[in-house]
């Protein structure tokens, strides 16, 4: 497969369009959201925190600075997703379930979000920094496991009651795409150098962010230990090569 990020893209747009042409805008949450809740509900908080931008964040520093040559290709398609993610939001500006629905029709879990549903903002972190990813893996079985947890995160925001499926959809599908247009992007200029003083700064700058997971569960208390422990163990992973 020499395009599996385009296919990706494809299929969930394909998805994206279908879900809203046969069944509207909230199209089969109720279905999801239910079948949701016969598993318990921190695995679903600690799979969606994983779609948290700080998350993403935290885990993208840790890998350029093991792997340099992920951090060109990451940052491209940082900056691709968040023009894509933010720029939607605001021009349809969606209302979410918790807006919608009865509270008592469905399972929500975590803070209550209302307002910029369309498209998924964690699921399009998850397909960028998956889709990254992916372009580096050789084994299809690494490959296929890596592609379904991803899925997984995005279903999660459905499972939480923060999303509806066409959101997580689109969301996967732009995040797969930053992606490859992210890793094209890359090899056209030449990433620069990091230097000791250059990993320095950029280990000063994201400090605030890595260290916020430690005391800030991103309005998911059940996932809190787990971002402890992401924040914590990169934080210490990251001073010990300062």
């Amino acid at each position: 497969m020499k395009q599996p990020l385009l296919l990706l893209a494809f299929i969930g747009f394909f998805i994206t369009a279908s879900l809203f042409f046969v069944g509207g805008y909230h199209a089969g949450f109720y279905f999801i959201n239910q079948w949701a809740t016969a598993y318990p509900e921190w695995l679903w908080q600690w799979l969606t925190v994983l779609g948290d931008e700080r998350v993403a964040f935290t885990l993208m520093l840790v890998l350029a600075w093991r792997y340099p040559q992920l951090l060109w290709p990451l940052l491209f398609a940082a900056i691709l997703a968040t023009l894509y993610s933010r720029g939607l939001k605001e021009l349809f500006d969606a209302t979410r379930p918790a807006a919608v629905l009865a509270a008592d029709s469905f399972q929500r879990l975590g803070c209550e979000l209302r307002q910029y549903s369309f498209p998924s903002g964690h699921s399009v972190t998850a397909g960028m920094v998956g889709g990254v990813l992916l372009l580096q893996l050789r084994w299809i079985e690494a490959r296929i496991a890596l592609i379904l947890f991803v899925i997984l995160i995005g279903i999660s925001r459905i499972a939480v009651g923060a999303h509806w499926p066409i959101d997580v959809a689109a969301g996967l599908s732009g995040g797969f795409l930053a992606a490859e247009l992210g890793a094209r992007l890359a090899a056209r200029w030449s990433a620069p150098t990091l230097t000791r003083r250059s990993r320095r700064v950029l280990l000063g700058l994201a400090a605030p962010m890595v260290l916020s997971l430690l005391v800030n569960d991103g309005g998911y208390p059940q996932a809190a230990l787990l971002l402890q422990l992401i924040g914590g163990t990169a934080f210490f992973y990251l001073t010990l090569r300062f």
